[in-house]
């Protein structure tokens, strides 16, 4: 369904940190402007509107469907609400882009995309990771055979505590070791919802972050056949737990290709970062050769570049390209754009991030199984009753 105005009118839905970023994609584009904002906090919705140059700002979401001018919602609030959000918005003719993970089980994202397709509007998952340039240029290099077959690809996620903004309320030790606070604030309300599995789906590390590694994992390396994890509980703060450490295991649908993520939070190491303080690091290996991606959200190998290939006996560093996470907020908001006026399929449409999803489901299903679980015949799993903030990952 085409747009009804000469650009696509686009309003976020939510105007907490991860916004800012979305905001990236508008600048100056010639067939699409950040039109308005909603936020069930009106004072942030309208501080967040004067700060990005942003005309409207409305005082319901009822009010935003109901505006005939509103060609797109960007939906950027928590994911108990994505499902119902996005569903009301597609009946309404809008666009839709749902932040990661796009639902909390199979059947809410079945409804999302019933309605997008009943409605003829388009429903993109926001996920940014497969936007950021050094997995851009490794997945091209992959995809020209630099490395041969591909054969096997492993991650490493690592959150790092010492000096980190990201975490709250908590005693700073990097002033004694001469080393500067690192990362963005994070809200104590982001941190408490994202640690409640009723309403986030499940853990922070696993299943919220994780999403995004499930996602290139399947991107440079297709479907995934079967998932085997061991997903442990470990403190945060006091009395409240994150999902970690964690190591989970697949093997993807084409040839003997398997790989492993690796998940730990390092209390007392130093990453860093202008975002999150998590290191992300890939490894690809393949009949010929190996390619490394070295950052993505954070920094902590500075001095090496970011993608490198071993073949032929030979190491190549690749330095040329643009490496701020915030950049993969812009190309994947592009996409979004394009999507619309193009009417065409976004890069990670609902159907793609319905597998997505179910990746990370099956991970989690087989560390509390405590087997190996086939993707294609994982049995959807019930949503539990909402349960108020105080319900935390990790305590029964």
């Amino acid at each position: 369904m085409p747009c009804k105005n000469g650009k696509i009118r686009s309003v976020f839905v939510g105007c907490g940190r991860i916004a800012i970023l979305h905001t990236e994609g508008y600048k100056n584009h010639p067939d699409a402007e950040l039109y308005g904002v909603f936020d069930v906090d009106s004072k942030k919705a309208e501080a967040f509107a004067r700060e990005h140059g942003i005309r409207k700002v409305y005082r319901s979401y009822g009010e935003v469907l109901e505006d005939k001018t509103v060609d797109a919602v960007e939906i950027l609030v928590p994911h108990h609400a994505h499902c119902e959000l996005a569903v009301q918005a597609c009946k309404a003719k809008k666009h839709v882009s749902v932040q990661k993970p796009m639902a909390l089980n199979l059947s809410q994202c079945d409804e999302m995309i019933a309605a997008a397709k009943e409605n003829g509007v388009r429903l993109k998952v926001f996920e940014n990771f497969v936007f950021y340039p050094p997995y851009q240029l490794a997945k091209k290099m992959l995809d020209e055979g630099e490395i041969g077959e591909p054969l096997s690809i492993r991650y490493k996620m690592n959150n790092g505590g010492l000096g980190s903004a990201n975490i709250p309320a908590v005693g700073r030790k990097e002033a004694k070791l001469g080393l500067e606070k690192t990362g963005w604030e994070v809200p104590i309300g982001s941190w408490l919802w994202r640690l409640n599995d009723t309403l986030c789906g499940g853990g922070p590390l696993v299943f919220d972050d994780g999403y995004h590694k499930f996602s290139i994992i399947m991107h440079m390396m297709g479907d995934v056949e079967k998932v085997c994890a061991w997903i442990d509980c470990s403190a945060v703060l006091p009395g409240i737990y994150q999902d970690c450490p964690a190591t989970i295991m697949w093997k993807h649908k084409q040839g003997q290709k398997y790989g492993v993520l690796d998940i730990v939070s390092s209390k007392d190491m130093y990453i860093q970062s202008k975002y999150y303080t998590c290191d992300e690091r890939m490894e690809i290996t393949g009949s010929r050769g190996v390619l490394w991606v070295t950052r993505c959200t954070g920094t902590m190998l500075p001095d090496v570049a970011p993608v490198l290939m071993y073949r032929d006996g030979k190491l190549h560093e690749y330095w040329d390209m643009l490496t701020d996470w915030g950049v993969s907020f812009r190309n994947c908001t592009l996409d979004f754009i394009d999507a619309i006026k193009n009417d065409r399929e976004p890069v990670l449409s609902g159907e793609r991030g319905r597998e997505v999803l179910k990746f990370a489901l099956c991970a989690i299903e087989s560390s509390n199984k405590r087997r190996e679980v086939f993707l294609d015949s994982y049995e959807d799993r019930k949503l539990e009753r909402r349960k108020g903030i105080l319900r935390i990952f990790g305590k029964r």
